[in-house]
């Protein structure tokens, strides 16, 4: 449990009267991220079923920010910390393995998300910080994270291996800001997962998910998304597949 001003930080474990209101956050996420199935279907239970590993912040009685681990079993045959299909990879493992009763051998990050009028005021820091206390906790030696870079939105056409590689003159820190506030907490990156979430529709869903009008074939650009989402008119479907950061922080 940590606390800095009006705002308390614990786990859900330890306040499990705060699970069914995770979600009361405004947040940025896109509305299109919704809709990667993996997501759609185990998101919500994350929490319920792994509250050890999720942290939530509170200012009163207000939820202001959330963040969500899991563990899973990285050793199993076929298996990696880092898998290349990152988020999607990691959260289907982990509820695999708790319905399996299998031994798990590493943790990693899904989400930290804090409510838009909580933004720009170090909570984020704060959560990942909480977050890593939660994993150590728990007896793990490393928090693994599919990091989504926030300002990767803007250049959708830069390959992320290329991406990552971008410094900030001076500190030779990340440009990106959301990998430099990794990196100053200690995390290191290791590597790209190509295809760490998949969001699949018919046009007409990306129309409704988008308010674009999705008319040409080829990769359209989409706001927030962080490469173009591929839209193919003869088949009717348009694929957004999203790369992350495997970020690796030593607890």
């Amino acid at each position: 449990m940590t606390a800095d001003d009006d705002i308390l930080i614990t786990t859900f474990a330890e306040r499990p009267e705060l699970i069914p209101r995770m979600y009361d956050l405004h947040d940025t996420w896109p509305e299109f991220v919704q809709h990667d199935l993996l997501s759609a279907s185990l998101h919500s239970r994350v929490i319920r079923e792994f509250p050890e590993y999720c942290v939530v912040a509170t200012e009163g009685e207000r939820v202001v920010a959330r963040a969500m681990s899991v563990p899973f079993n990285s050793v199993l045959e076929g298996r990696e910390e880092t898998p290349d299909q990152g988020w999607d990879r990691v959260i289907a493992w982990a509820f695999r393995d708790r319905a399996l009763g299998l031994d798990v051998t590493a943790a990693s990050a899904l989400e930290i998300t804090v409510g838009t009028g909580h933004l720009g005021r170090g909570l984020s820091c704060r959560m990942l910080a909480a977050m890593r206390g939660a994993v150590a906790a728990r007896g793990h030696d490393a928090l693994l994270a599919p990091v989504r870079p926030n300002a990767k939105h803007l250049e959708p056409h830069t390959p992320m291996a290329e991406y990552v590689r971008l410094t900030r003159d001076g500190d030779g820190l990340p440009r990106d800001p959301w990998l430099r506030v990794h990196v100053r907490a200690g995390g290191v990156i290791e590597k790209v997962a190509p295809a760490s979430m998949t969001v699949s529709g018919s046009l007409a869903q990306w129309r409704k998910w988008t308010g674009l009008p999705f008319d040409a074939d080829g990769p359209v650009p989409v706001p927030g998304a962080l490469t173009p989402v591929l839209c193919s008119l003869a088949h009717d479907l348009a694929v957004y597949v999203e790369p992350n950061v495997w970020v690796r922080h030593r607890l």
